[in-house]
């Protein structure tokens, strides 16, 4: 019988998990077929995956897919169309699965991200697997302690001793639930505690920094800049949804500006990974009301002969027709003492080489932290990275993540790293346990392969 797991998703983050879990499984020399529903956006991210089919419709929301953050945000969601959008969904979720059983095939749901996929996965009467993007149990408490309730909402989850509502733990109890798979293992140990299959096999976001040999290919000069001694290097990361980023870039150039100013006669080096979806110029604009200056240098590059490949997530910015990776948009301070590269494609190579971040994203954050690195965070004014957020998102990393009020506030912790050595290495063991190795897309597939589903 042929196996065909369909994967239910719920938001750009969580589709691109889905996607390379599923490319992975395409490597096998039988794969599944595979099918998937984004159930939030666009899917977009699924076009990596070659032999995959999209069934039901699709339907760009205002939130983005951070409907359950903000209750502003779900009524805008509600307005623009989104129960009808669900309930379409629904009615094909369930002609597809009828269509395919009776084409005698194996059907199973790989659910992905929070409570909605997971609902999906239930009502579609069919064997599934919820991989939990959204939750961790490091959000309420560690190893060793809870930590003190911010709200009711909290204090009940202590009570009731998980993060995850007992609502969706009935979810994945259900028979037809074959298992949770965590991302971390602290909260699949409180799962097993409530009689739920629940493993930890990694976390996906960790396979989305991967550099491979991209950084071989790199022209000699912007390779040298990003390896200069003596320098601080440091990793801008303003968000991926409009409008909301371009205003966390002005608070993240305030932060910047403050470091230049307490630290005169240090070396920086400036990161800015902006996301695809966004428009490069508005940030270019923004440093020059800030007094940075292109260099003239790089002028000479836009005036050779270059070669625009296929934007996606990690493709280089720019190649020349040697292959080299340029970095065409580069800026220097006024004072002459900081630089700044800005790309729309060099992620990976961004985290990779910054000693530290100025973060205001969500996954991208983790990502870095991941790294074993420290990230500083301003809260915004959202609506994904405001002050709500930026607590719960300090709670799931832990010491990795610094959370200031002001952006001036940047400069003294930055000061306050330097003069600590000791505290890099504890930041260091502390990102890598919270978000775990690369590799967990390939180890879930190997899970959902070898799962006995009947």
């Amino acid at each position: 019988m042929t196996l065909k797991i369909l994967c239910l998703s719920n938001g750009h983050g969580e589709d691109a998990i889905a996607s390379q879990i599923l490319q992975e499984l395409e490597k096998y020399p039988l794969p599944p077929e595979l099918a998937a529903l984004p159930i939030v956006g666009e899917g977009q991210a699924y076009s990596t995956v070659a032999g995959l089919s999209i069934i039901g419709p699709r339907q760009k929301m205002p939130s983005g897919g951070f409907i359950y953050m903000d209750g502003k945000e779900f009524w805008r969601d509600v307005r623009g169309g989104l129960l009808r959008v669900i309930f379409a969904q629904l009615k094909a979720l369930k002609y597809w699965i009828s269509y395919e059983t009776n084409l005698d095939h194996q059907v199973v749901v790989l659910a992905v991200g929070d409570i909605v996929p997971l609902l999906f996965a239930w009502l579609s009467g069919v064997p599934y697997v919820f991989l939990g993007t959204a939750k961790s149990e490091y959000i309420i408490q560690d190893k060793t302690k809870q930590f003190p309730p911010k709200s009711l909402v909290e204090r009940f989850l202590l009570w009731s001793g998980s993060v995850y509502f007992p609502w969706e733990r009935w979810l994945m109890s259900r028979e037809k639930c074959r298992a949770v798979l965590t991302r971390d293992d602290l909260t699949a140990e409180i799962l097993r505690k409530k009689f739920i299959r629940a493993y930890y096999v990694g976390n996906p976001m960790m396979d989305g920094v991967e550099l491979n040999n991209r950084m071989q290919s790199m022209h000699s000069s912007d390779a040298h800049m990003l390896k200069m001694p003596d320098q601080l290097t440091i990793t801008l990361l303003p968000g991926s949804r409009s409008p909301e980023a371009y205003a966390n870039w002005e608070i993240i150039i305030q932060a910047v500006t403050g470091l230049l100013e307490a630290f005169p006669q240090k070396k920086f080096l400036f990161l800015g990974a902006i996301a695809p979806n966004l428009d490069l110029e508005s940030f270019s604009t923004l440093l020059n009301s800030f007094h940075w200056q292109a260099e003239p240098e790089i002028k000479n590059y836009s005036q050779r002969s270059i070669l625009q490949l296929p934007t996606d997530d990690f493709q280089p910015t720019v190649f020349s027709r040697e292959g080299n990776i340029y970095f065409p948009e580069r800026f220097i301070s006024q004072n002459r003492n900081a630089s700044m590269i800005l790309s729309q494609q060099a992620f990976p190579e961004f985290v990779h080489q910054g000693d530290l971040a100025i973060a205001m994203a969500g996954t991208a954050t983790e990502q870095f932290v991941g790294l074993g690195k420290p990230a500083i965070a301003i809260p915004g004014n959202g609506p994904q990275f405001t002050s709500t957020f930026a607590e719960t998102q300090s709670r799931l990393l832990g010491i990795s993540l610094i959370v200031v009020k002001h952006p001036r506030e940047v400069a003294n912790v930055v000061k306050s790293l330097l003069e600590n050595s000791d505290k890099w290495h504890l930041i260091a063991k502390n990102g890598i346990g919270r978000m775990g190795k690369s590799g967990a897309a390939q180890r879930i597939a190997d899970f959902l392969i070898h799962l006995n589903w009947v």
